[in-house]
């Protein structure tokens, strides 16, 4: 069976998925050694996308194996468990709410029995492998876009019923929403099946995923946010797994995913600079460029630190994500903080920690929190 036949049988699943761990007790483990630096930044961090930023939403999803519940996917977090997190460690939610002051970690909407805290201060909705395509997350069985809004509109009604009305206005207005997706729709929908590539090419791709990120971008203001954070698509064609499956024998980036991502990133920049000129939408967005900085650590890793940029850590590094790295079946490299992908598709924590330092050096000012 050829590469992209393994990869593609891995986008709609392989193996049955382990079991996940007690996510309550790794938190209050962890946050035992938190302190915050000073006053919040933000009243709350509410968080929707795809596995950039899912802390553990599918880990109970029966018909998905999208899932990261399993080692050594948290090989470096607290008491080595794998709590859905897709890296070794932290994910951007959590080093982003640390950055606001807000907490430690920031927990998933399901699979957690949270505390009044928890919720007061925010959570993630996001479900790995979504996507703006409805097709997306229909192909690999998890939460849709507007699935996650749904999960939003119970936890507000959680705030009122914990703090009021007003209160829970209050939270809503201040908080710091954050979107992260669109990457699967590109690297898993359009290039690894027929489904959308024979009837698309990638200027009328990205037209069907605008239409989508308008539509949520739309509901989400119309359900209070005031302040949001969107990104880009990174340069998909550099991820491991794409310069395998697309970058021929040497395993290049592969131009025409990279190209994708850019004509997406600058659509949607138009897009962003639309609604914010529009009286009527209230919400305001600042677009996340996440493309030149992980393109930075992709190919110049090692102008940071890195010796290892073209492969993951798990297994050979070329194709291994989700059931594929498993400890079960392969190793993991040793020397983590020296790879920029923990797997094949996903950063380590080292290089997350160097994205949001990115993000809130050239963007986050832009939200005036």
């Amino acid at each position: 069976m050829g590469i992209k036949m393994i990869v593609a049988v891995l986008v709609v699943g392989m193996a049955a998925a382990v079991c996940g761990r007690d996510l309550n007790q790794t938190m209050a483990a962890t946050a035992q050694g938190w302190r915050p630096r000073g006053r919040p930044m933000a009243t709350a961090l509410i968080v929707f996308g795809d596995s950039i930023v899912d802390p553990g939403n599918n880990n109970n999803l029966p018909a998905t194996r999208m899932k990261a519940n399993h080692a050594p996917y948290g090989k470096d977090f607290a008491g080595r468990v794998a709590t859905g997190r897709f890296s070794n460690a932290l994910l951007p939610p959590d080093l982003i709410a640390q950055r606001l002051n807000l907490k430690e970690l920031l927990p998933p909407w399901l699979n957690v029995d949270h505390t009044p805290e928890d919720l007061l201060t925010g959570v993630s909705f996001a479900s790995g492998a979504t996507g703006f395509d409805p097709l997306t997350p229909q192909l690999v069985n998890v939460f849709t876009m507007d699935q996650e809004l749904e999960f939003f509109d119970t936890y507000r009604q959680k705030l009122v019923g914990l703090v009021g009305e007003q209160e829970t206005r209050r939270i809503i207005d201040g908080a710091f929403f954050f979107v992260c997706t669109a990457t699967d729709d590109v690297a898993n929908t359009y290039f690894m099946t027929p489904y959308r590539a024979f009837d698309y090419d990638i200027p009328a791709y990205v037209d069907l995923l605008l239409v989508g990120a308008e539509a949520f971008l739309r509901n989400t203001s119309a359900r209070g946010a005031k302040k949001m954070g969107f990104t880009g698509m990174p340069p998909i064609g550099c991820v491991p797994s794409q310069r395998t499956i697309g970058g021929g024998v040497q395993r290049r980036c592969d131009a025409r995913r990279n190209y994708a991502a850019l004509m997406y990133n600058k659509a949607l920049q138009a897009l962003i600079g639309k609604l914010n000129a529009d009286p009527g939408f209230h919400t305001h967005v600042v677009y996340f460029n996440i493309y030149d900085i992980i393109y930075e650590l992709a190919v110049h890793g090692d102008r940071w630190g890195f010796t290892e940029m073209t492969r993951g850590c798990c297994g050979s590094g070329l194709i291994e994500v989700t059931q594929l790295c498993n400890t079960q079946y392969m190793g993991v490299c040793d020397d983590v903080d020296k790879h920029v992908f923990f797997d094949s598709y996903h950063p380590t924590q080292r290089a997350y920690e160097i994205i949001v330092d990115h993000i809130f050096k050239y963007y986050v000012p832009l939200m005036h929190l």
